[in-house]
């Protein structure tokens, strides 16, 4: 049977329909993961479309899978993030989502303290159980989807619930049907799907839930699960790693539109970002992300990141307020006293920072020669400059001008503050200091130097 592509307008042979492969001995794809040495990357060459949907959005985990990795956060903490965040995302919902517990009192004390400040998005979810009472308890609260556990790896089927695939997908059926029983938009979490057999179980099971869900009336959701971060962003790469082929797979193979494909990564090989961005490029309109990139051990994709992958890929913030960026890293340092390396991009104290005198030298003359963009008027982040023995003149003048906000009348290079200052620098390095000159020690310097002539802005 032909049957007209709605996205290419192309003429296609009916889908072949995958069923069930009902396996009596795990398959742990051995070959690929060894465990006794590092996960292999093999080739088939075997290439799937670029399909980029019309829409993208950006959805959130601090508050389930965040949580997961760190102390909890107090209701309070939780109404003041979802704030920022909701400015963060702008008035189109580009972060369109945003998942919490329900199981604690104060889980469910931020969840609804959230829902009353009566904002459009990010739109309340829950992670749940899968059993009948938590349905019912997130459809009392007013929640209209959830999410719900359905682990698709053998290593979980067979290892972790005793059970054959055959079972495993019974019983995932039967705890969906009680979702839709009770009203509840299913977010079926596909956990992982980067070690499981796609088309031996993950194709086939999702094929069931769309059955039911046409028959139900209500649609349900898939998140791949790159629980451990196994996934690869390359073309032509063998499933269970490839996500161009787990994205496309879904999406061809169990005709599950992009509006219902949601990409949740993990950061253990570094490819957390690139990963997210692929999901999006073959065909899935959401990546799941976390503030920071906190999350499980090496954590998630970082909320921030994909704010700028959009941005990047689309050609338009389409509404979002990167600055907002800055207030949640601020807010996370001094209110929640989390430690946030310096070198993280867009959020660390040194991703505009440059150390070397010859790079400080290129930003006196032009800040756009060693900035990766105008971080001040994006992230309200202006460049700046650490002093040391290595900064020469340059790198002084330029901490001075920013410092001081000398705007209109900076002092440059030839400047005698700026010569004085580095000669009692070069004698403090002569004598054996190894650190970072710190801000207040430039200040009680230049203090000597020219007293009272230079002041920070309040």
């Amino acid at each position: 049977m032909l049957t007209v592509n709605e996205q290419s307008n192309l003429l296609e042979m009916s889908k072949y329909k995958y069923s069930l492969q009902d396996v009596d001995e795990p398959n742990l794809y051995r070959e690929i993961y060894p465990y006794t040495e590092i996960p292999k990357t093999p080739f088939n060459f075997r290439r799937v479309p670029i399909s980029m949907p019309k829409d993208i959005w950006i959805t959130d985990t601090t508050f389930r899978d965040g949580q997961q990795s760190r102390a909890p956060y107090t209701p309070e903490q939780i109404v003041h993030l979802f704030k920022l965040m909701s400015q963060l995302g702008g008035e189109k919902g580009i972060i369109r989502q945003s998942e919490f517990f329900v199981y604690s009192k104060k889980d469910r004390e931020a969840l609804e303290k959230c829902m009353w400040l009566g904002l459009k998005f990010p739109e309340i979810t829950t992670w749940i159980r899968a059993s009948k009472q938590d349905f019912e308890l997130v459809r009392d609260i007013g929640i209209k989807e959830t999410g719900i556990l359905v682990s698709c790896s053998d290593y979980h089927i067979f290892k972790k619930l005793g059970m054959t695939r055959r079972q495993a997908l019974e019983h995932y059926m039967s705890v969906i049907g009680e979702a839709f029983e009770v009203g509840i938009r299913p977010r079926c979490h596909l956990e992982d799907i980067t070690r499981a057999d796609f088309y031996g179980f993950v194709v086939p099971f999702v094929n069931e839930l769309t059955e039911m869900s046409e028959q139900a009336g209500i649609p349900v959701k898939f998140r791949m699960c790159d629980t451990m971060g196994y996934g690869v962003p390359y073309s032509g790469v063998t499933l269970p790693r490839s996500v161009p082929g787990i994205v496309y797979g879904l999406h061809h193979y169990a005709d599950v539109p992009s509006e219902m494909l949601e990409w949740h990564g993990h950061n253990d090989f570094y490819k957390a970002v690139v990963n997210g961005t692929a999901a999006w490029l073959y065909g899935a309109s959401a990546v799941n992300c976390s503030l920071l990139g906190i999350g499980e051990r090496t954590g998630n994709i970082p909320l921030e990141a994909m704010v700028m992958e959009y941005a990047s890929m689309r050609g338009t913030l389409d509404g979002m307020h990167p600055e907002v960026i800055t207030e949640i890293a601020d807010y996370y340092k001094k209110e929640l006293k989390y430690r946030i390396p310096d070198m993280t991009p867009f959020v660390g104290e040194d991703f505009n920072l440059t150390r070397a005198g010859i790079h400080a030298d290129g930003m006196m003359k032009d800040a756009e020669i060693y900035n990766i963009f105008d971080t001040e008027a994006i992230l309200n982040r202006p460049a700046s400059v650490s002093v040391s023995n290595t900064s020469g003149l340059a790198g002084i003048a330029f901490w001075i001008n920013h410092h001081y906000e000398l705007h209109d009348s900076p002092v440059t290079k030839h400047d005698a503050i700026v010569a004085g200052l580095k000669d009692k620098i070069d004698a403090m390095y002569s004598d054996g200091r190894t650190t970072v000159m710190s801000d207040e020690e430039l200040e009680e310097l230049i203090e000597q130097l020219a007293p009272g002539k230079y002041r920070i802005m309040e």
